[in-house]
């Protein structure tokens, strides 16, 4: 196993396992790499120091084996980012945006005040403590980057 550290144009700077040189050459150029802060597939080796440390007779790092679990963590990472930008595509696309007025118009749905609508904004961690206190039904999520254009 050997481990890379990849960037992506907008330059997150993450690690990832391959089974040998060959095997990063080759998920490159079919376009299977992705970064797991923005989902950018145009990944680049970024400098890396060399890695020194204790050996055993096989000549590999006495404490090897995190190789495997760490590809699998960066794909399950990866994966978590493609799903919280879906799901922030499907509300943008079906959702009205309120911007920073969420709360007051949360509350104008629920007292009756407006006619019942899909939402999404923002508001501050007091403004939701209170929504919460006065039994107005909401949702947080988180808000991940736009996928690349």
């Amino acid at each position: 196993m050997i481990v890379f550290n990849l960037q992506c144009r907008k330059n997150h700077v993450f690690e990832a396992w391959f089974r040998d040189s060959s095997a990063y050459d080759e998920q490159a150029e079919a376009g299977e790499l992705a970064c797991p802060t923005c989902g950018s597939r145009k990944i680049e080796k970024a400098l890396m120091a060399p890695r020194l440390g204790p050996s055993g007779k096989s000549g590999h790092p006495v404490d090897e084996e995190p190789g495997q679990k760490a590809v699998m963590e960066t794909q399950q990472a990866g994966e978590a980012m493609n799903a919280l930008r879906e799901l922030r595509e499907k509300i943008e696309r079906n959702c009205d945006y309120v911007g920073p007025s969420f709360a007051e118009e949360a509350r104008k749905i629920h007292y009756g005040e407006t006619d019942p609508r899909s939402i999404y904004g923002e508001t501050s961690s007091e403004d939701a403590e209170a929504l919460k206190e006065e039994g107005v039904s909401f949702g947080r999520v988180p808000w991940v980057p736009d996928r690349d254009s």
